[in-house]
């Protein structure tokens, strides 16, 4: 019997409930899942609803996906939940490895999650770290995951927040650039309609063939550019004094360096 058969979601926001709606869309059943929000309009059907945490649990993992800022109030009522036996996965952010094993120090094993909203089409990429699973259950944890797109085990907490840089905050600066590569055509004349259609077409198509192809995006780029045409004018633009990847770079930095601010901040609150 595979691990995790039984899964309990407490707080099932935008992120938890992009994760279940792409596990059930990967065809798990729904009993194999129960939710605890006290706020939730209602579950998927088949998905058992608590609005309070339940007397009697037979989940064998949870999955933490409140604000970070709540642990410290949620965690001592939550701690039944994830004892003896019971894997807990954490969607905080800035909240370490150590952070929950002292807030839920009877669970099993302690593992960071980190997805990003394309779970729920089964695209997202899912970074996993932490403690306390043994080789099998890691296997059954990326298996579970996988489901949500492409898994990965982070060997090493201390990258953790430059991974949530790149693949859970990236959707957020890939659509930034979606955004702007449409309203920069319309301030040199396009029709905003045709601009925002041509912007994420071109974008969709790009990312697809990328993903499909054998070689890397860097070579692909310039298989568009024909020297001396217009893809390798504007390419130059981007190129020059490598202004793109420098902004990239120091947007990952930001974000990344935010997420051990917000670990600081936890920690100053206890």
């Amino acid at each position: 019997m595979a691990s995790f058969e039984k899964i309990l979601i407490i707080g099932c926001g935008n992120m938890g409930g992009a994760m279940l709606a792409g596990w059930l869309a990967s065809g798990l059943a729904p009993d194999r899942f129960a939710v605890l929000d006290p706020v939730l309009d209602a579950a998927p059907q088949g998905v058992q609803l608590h609005r309070e945490p339940p007397a009697q649990s037979y989940h064998d993992a949870v999955l933490l996906g409140f604000k970070p800022q709540q642990l410290r109030q949620l965690g001592p009522a939550l701690q039944p939940l994830a004892g003896a036996g019971v894997t807990l996965f954490s969607l905080l952010a800035g909240v370490t490895v150590s952070d929950l094993e002292a807030a839920f120090p009877a669970a099993a094993a302690h593992v960071r999650v980190m997805p990003n909203l394309a779970a729920r089409i089964g695209k997202s990429p899912v970074i996993l770290s932490g403690s306390g699973l043994a080789a099998g259950a890691q296997a059954d944890a990326l298996a579970l995951f996988d489901r949500l797109g492409s898994a990965h085990w982070l060997d090493g907490e201390e990258q953790f927040d430059l991974v949530t840089a790149l693949a859970g905050s990236g959707p957020g600066f890939v659509y930034r650039f979606i955004d702007a590569l449409s309203a920069a055509a319309q301030d040199l004349g396009l029709a905003a309609e045709m601009a925002d259609q041509l912007a994420l077409v071109t974008v969709e198509g790009a990312a697809s063939l990328a993903a499909s192809g054998d070689v890397p995006p860097g070579v692909l780029a310039d298989r568009v550019a024909s020297p001396g045409g217009m893809t390798r004018e504007g390419l130059n633009v981007l190129d020059q004094d490598n202004a793109l990847k420098n902004l990239l770079k120091e947007t990952l930095r930001a974000t990344r360096d935010r997420g051990a601010d917000l670990a600081r901040i936890a920690r100053e609150q206890d």
